[in-house]
């Protein structure tokens, strides 16, 4: 199962490579054939991560060395890896999209949809954040009481039964960007749609509008009103909560998602990224690999 599950990956790769992703890095030099190819790069850097859950680039390049040497005879120093590595930042973001396109299932409930987000983490809020400052900043994260520096995970996923919901679209913003001034950028285009959110995404005035001229619908747990009396309050209290809890009941298994991208792709802690593309490779990859260890399964 180790050989199949590792010659399906290589093809898999190989053939998106040679239609799409090279396009991302292309090379325009003397060495735009290299003796240990990209497409061998990315298996081995996805492989090892879906299989033996090793997430540092030192610690998958070693058991690569130690164990996959017969496969990649041609495998370079961990230094010429890394930086091999490092320049197919685009390439992973493409893949990530292209795998998730490729093995959407079938019963994607395709006019519902979750959505949330979570921090990926680059250091506490206690201290300075120096890495990849271009794309990261000071924020919070009201579900940990919680200051970080680093990025937000934003997913859109279809709604499927009795399990957890299929990645639809994937934003990454830095860590201050609100989560419904997200959605307005990204989602609030789609059409004939209901999508299932937490409070944060709570807007009467600007979703009543924006359900009449999408055809959509926005459902959130209701959010108490600033200046409503304790009689208002306790008066609309009953149907609320229990309009809350429905909601709440159909988004649940969004943040189940979150969690399973933590257990298998310990996705949150990026402490150890040291750079803007090492940044986007440490999100885009191990989504990749939590969801190829899923796919690749002969």
């Amino acid at each position: 199962m180790f050989e199949a599950k590792l010659i399906a990956l290589y093809f898999y790769i190989s053939e998106r490579y040679g239609e799409e992703l090279k396009y991302q890095c292309q090379r325009f030099s003397n060495n735009a054939n290299p003796i240990f190819t990209d497409e061998e790069v990315l298996t081995i850097y996805l492989f090892v991560m879906s299989e033996e859950r090793r997430f540092r680039v030192k610690e998958i390049h070693s058991f690569a060395r130690k164990y996959l040497s017969g496969w990649f005879p041609k495998l370079p120093s961990y230094q010429a890896f890394n930086n091999r590595l490092i320049r197919l930042s685009n390439v992973l973001q493409q893949l990530c999209t292209e795998l998730l396109e490729e093995y959407r299932p079938k019963d994607c409930c395709e006019d519902k949809s979750l959505l949330d987000s979570m921090p990926v983490i680059t250091c506490s809020g206690k201290r300075s954040g120096k890495v990849a400052r271009e794309i990261t900043c000071k924020g919070y994260c009201s579900t940990k009481d919680l200051y970080y520096y680093g990025l937000k995970l934003h997913i859109l996923g279809w709604k499927r039964e009795g399990t957890l919901p299929w990645p639809e679209s994937i934003v990454v913003t830095s860590a201050a960007d609100n989560d419904l001034s997200v959605f307005k950028e990204n989602w609030s285009e789609l059409t004939d749609h209901d999508f299932y959110g937490d409070k944060i995404y709570y807007n009467k005035e600007w979703f009543e509008q924006w359900s009449i001229r999408q055809n959509s619908r926005m459902f959130t747990p209701v959010k108490a009103t600033k200046g409503m009396s304790v009689q208002m309050k306790q008066l609309d209290k009953a149907a609320n909560d229990l309009y809350s809890k429905a909601v709440s009941t159909i988004r649940q298994p969004i943040e189940s998602l979150f969690n399973w991208l933590i257990e298998k792709a310990d996705i949150q802690k990026a402490s150890k990224v040291r750079s803007t593309k090492g940044l986007l490779i440490h999100v885009f990859g191990r989504i990749a690999a939590a969801f190829i260890s899923c796919i690749f399964n002969p």
